[in-house]
């Protein structure tokens, strides 16, 4: 969560802090800071609850050029001017992204309690920061107050006393760095900076940084000096732009052909699945008992699609694992067991420490990530990079599409790896696989009509997914997402369950949208639809039927490009984003920056 960037160089630092924090926003966007040196010896902060234009509107036309900057999602104390950062006490200026959880014993145990104004555990660290500091020393204040606290942080540091230089350490919350012509940058993300260059470095955990208008050097908690590993992002600013649509979101759901074509066709070679170019061997796929896959929200609904193939094609067991959860029950992970890590940011906390856990149990772990050199990427032994470039909406849309084509590849490379189907028949399946993008495109095309059913909707106070098999896991997926940016409370059943209970809060004009693609229950799924439509529904229907009338199954059916039923998820999955982008548009909602949610979340 929160955004947090930091820049000393040769232009405004106030015009790049902003312009970064714009960028940054996905990240949260409670409240905004900037502190910046204003003078020698003096550092002047600006900030306020509410958006980075807010910030804007009371930020002065300073010719400073150090300085950091912070968008917030709130953990510790409500969305107020006090609880923004920066947060400053005496000699210092700090801002942070995660937690410190033991900041209550820390402001008794030091005595704290009259230094702090703010409800945050931020404050608190940056009043011990400030107790620690003489004047002089940063980092020694830095080396003296990292081994007590608990938690994760990323902080980026002004000390009155060392004008022009910004000083940053983190622990599991994301930071990286970058030099260019004009100046230096740290960021939680590379959006921030990536207008000014495209190489940059991780900072990594414990490694305490100092920078200059000019420089960036890196010391681990002994004073030895580290060496950054720098690496290069293949996306440009433009990609992190609107580029003519009116939200990000609208723009990523139709990126989704694209992703999906960058991230399978140039692992596909002689028709079959090659993930050479990844460093991943053949064998890591040999001899496996079963697979844990653990991932959270959008990404464990990917994971869903990926354990239904797997456990077709593979005939081992598959298990969903819920990260945040992982962790707190006994794994059931051999030396046999392969485990899948997936996260688009790789960096989500729960993720990451659930993988750390896995990893004392198997040394066949593999993480499914959209960010180069990210944290998640770097623990796993192998990493398979989706190319979905920057998703800045928060509703997953793109990066769980590439989440799922990911899946399709390695189920097919663990199925012929295995010898559980032929090499023709892995041609067959790579030929549907490459081809999902021109049935999403279709879908798209329908934009229009998809948006007029969702009027519908509007008023709607709850609305139903059902679906069986593959439908299912994707009946989840389209209920998060009409949940988290158009507020309507939605629920995702198994349509076989229905009638086990939940049909009792089907009633007159409730919207039921019913996925019916797997031909195996189709049957099965008609029946149910049948069920709720006699309760009084409004069944919107999505099948690769060319036309169904019947009033008794639907009041309205899209119809799907017909496609092996396996590959009916993708175009069907881009109708739900639809639906639910159009009902969060249609209600006068903000679809990219939903209330109470921030993109990448770094806290437990």
């Amino acid at each position: 969560m929160c955004g947090i960037i930091g820049f000393s160089g040769n232009v405004r630092a106030q015009d790049v802090l902003l312009d970064g924090l714009q960028r940054l926003e996905y990240r949260g966007y409670d409240s905004a800071g900037i502190a910046y040196f204003k003078e020698t010896g003096k550092i002047s902060i600006r900030k306020t609850a509410g958006k980075v234009r807010d910030l804007r509107a009371i930020c002065d036309d300073n010719e400073a050029t150090c300085g950091i900057g912070h968008t917030r999602w709130a953990t510790h104390g409500g969305v107020t001017n006090r609880n923004a950062h920066p947060h400053k006490c005496g000699d210092v200026a700090l801002i942070h992204n995660g937690i410190i959880e033991n900041y209550h014993e820390l402001v008794s145990e030091y005595g704290l309690e009259d230094r702090l104004i703010s409800d945050t555990d931020t404050e608190v660290a940056a009043a011990l920061l400030d107790k620690f500091y003489d004047g002089e020393d940063a980092i020694g204040a830095i080396k003296a107050i990292v081994p007590l606290l608990r938690g994760s942080f990323a902080f980026c540091i002004l000390f009155k006393n060392h004008p022009g230089e910004i000083y940053a350490i983190r622990n599991v919350s994301p930071l990286v760095a970058a030099k260019c012509k004009e100046g230096t940058f740290i960021a939680s993300d590379l959006t921030a900076f990536i207008e000014y260059g495209r190489e940059y470095f991780i900072v990594p955990e414990y490694a305490i940084l100092t920078m200059t208008d000019t420089e960036i050097t890196m010391q681990d908690m002994d004073g030895k000096a580290i060496e950054p590993e720098m690496t290069e992002v293949s996306w440009d600013v433009t990609a992190a732009q609107k580029d003519g649509y009116p939200t990000y979101m609208l723009k990523e759901i139709n990126e989704q052909p694209d992703a999906i074509a960058r991230t399978i066709t140039p692992r596909i070679s002689g028709g079959l699945p090659n993930l050479s170019d990844d460093g991943i061997p053949d064998s890591f796929f040999e001899g496996c008992r079963d697979i844990t896959i653990i991932a959270c929200g959008s990404a464990m609904h990917a994971g869903m699609v990926g354990k239904s193939l797997i456990q077709e094609m593979l005939e081992v067991p598959v298990t969903v694992a819920i990260a945040s959860e992982f962790r707190y029950e006994p794994p059931v992970i051999t030396d046999e067991s392969i485990v899948i890590a997936v996260s688009q940011s790789g960096e989500t906390i729960d993720t990451l420490e659930a993988l750390r856990l896995a990893k004392k149990k198997t040394k066949k772990t593999l993480s499914i990530v959209n960010v180069k050199g990210s944290s998640i990427a770097r623990e796993s032994d192998y990493v398979l990079y989706t190319h979905a470039g920057p998703e800045i909406a928060v509703a997953s849309t793109k990066a769980y599409s590439v989440q799922m084509a990911s899946f399709y590849l390695l189920a097919c490379k663990l199925a012929l790896v295995q010898k559980k189907i032929s090499e023709d028949d892995a041609k067959k399946f790579m030929e549907n696989l490459q081809n999902v993008s021109d049935s999403i495109s279709a879908v798209i095309a329908q934009s229009d009509k998809i948006e007029q059913l969702t009027k519908r909707m509007l008023n709607a106070n709850n609305t139903f997914f059902i679906g069986r098999g593959l439908d299912y896991t994707l009946s989840m997926e389209g209920a998060l997402k009409l949940k988290e940016i158009s507020y309507i409370h939605a629920e995702a059943y198994a349509a076989g369950e229905l009638k086990h209970g939940t049909i009792a809060l089907i009633s007159e004009g409730v919207p039921v949208i019913a996925l019916a693609t797997q031909g195996h229950v189709y049957s099965k799924v008609i029946s149910n639809i049948r069920e709720v439509k006699a309760r009084g529904a409004y069944v919107i229907l999505l099948s690769m039927d060319e036309k169904i009338t019947d009033r008794a199954i639907c009041d309205t059916h899209i119809s799907l490009p017909k496609v092996d039923d396996r590959f009916a998820v993708f175009s069907a999955v881009t109708v739900l984003q639809i639906i639910a982008y159009y009902a969060s548009v249609g209600k006068g909602l903000d679809p990219d920056q939903p209330r109470n949610l921030a993109k990448s979340v770094t806290v437990e």
